[in-house]
């Protein structure tokens, strides 16, 4: 009894994971179906962009430059022992352009905008807010949730890019200014080793695929959220689990894709 038990309960739990798979695809579906009111509408969207992007620049750019200045600190004592210590500039910036851009300002977009979504949505649901829209004949997801996706997706490359050059100006200064890197084989070094398109531009392409991941996560999670206050916090707690755990998996999916050419 015990172990039928315990695969009648495997069974329910996978079924209902490929349900909520399915679902989640079907409303990534409807949200770019009705994503017309966004750029009809793009005051919306502005709006949005806001509280996505420019309320989360702090906590983007703070991090970004601690993570800088760590970088800094710790590739100096590394290339120091190999007699390499003008190529602190490339080892900084291809560090945070390929890897730590995209990947860290992820995890913190998913942390503080992507859980707010996720509590917005769920209390609107809670209050009947959803409920009375489409009483109104309004489309939740045109009106509600498709500003919020594009305003993630748009914010999220942005945000990346923001964290990178934080981070190379942190590595600029403890390394040239506080240990005395030379200036000039930092940047040159830098420019020279540093790839437009194989190394920005797969930055960029991997911060907007995490965006669309994140935001698709937080506004579903929001969305499908029971209408009580335990609810709204799982789905918040959920928002944030699966964003970090899809953002690295997908990152070792599309290094694997962009750099060993798989």
């Amino acid at each position: 009894m015990p172990l039928i038990r315990s695969m009648r309960n495997i069974g329910h739990r996978s079924v209902d994971t490929i349900w909520r798979i399915g679902f989640a695809a079907r409303f990534f579906v409807l949200i770019l179906l009705n994503s017309g009111m966004s750029f009809r509408r793009f005051h919306l969207t502005v709006r949005e962009l806001f509280f996505t992007g420019v309320m989360s620049l702090i906590i983007i750019l703070v991090a970004g430059l601690f993570v800088g200045v760590v970088l800094g600190l710790q590739g100096y004592e590394t290339l120091k022992s190999y007699g390499s210590e003008s190529a602190l500039g490339t080892l900084v910036a291809l560090s945070l352009v390929r890897e730590l851009g995209p990947v860290l300002a992820a995890l913190l977009f998913a942390s503080r905008a992507g859980s707010a979504m996720t509590a917005e949505i769920g209390l609107m649901k809670a209050t009947e807010q959803i409920a009375a829209m489409e009483m109104m004949a309004v489309n939740p997801i045109a009106r509600v949730v498709a500003p919020r996706f594009w305003a993630g997706v748009i914010s999220m490359p942005l945000l990346a890019a923001m964290f990178s050059a934080v981070g190379v100006f942190g590595g600029y200064l403890v390394g040239v200014v506080f240990i005395g890197v030379d200036e000039g084989s930092f940047w040159s070094q830098m420019q020279s080793s540093v790839d437009f398109q194989h190394d920005i531009m797969n930055g960029v392409l991997k911060s907007f695929v995490f965006g669309v991941a994140v935001t698709v996560i937080s506004l579903f999670e929001g969305f499908d959220a029971p209408p009580t206050a335990e609810g709204v916090s799982g789905a918040t707690t959920r928002t944030v689990v699966q964003s970090s755990v899809v953002v690295l998996l997908l990152d070792v999916v599309l290094t694997a894709i962009m750099f060993r050419g798989i």
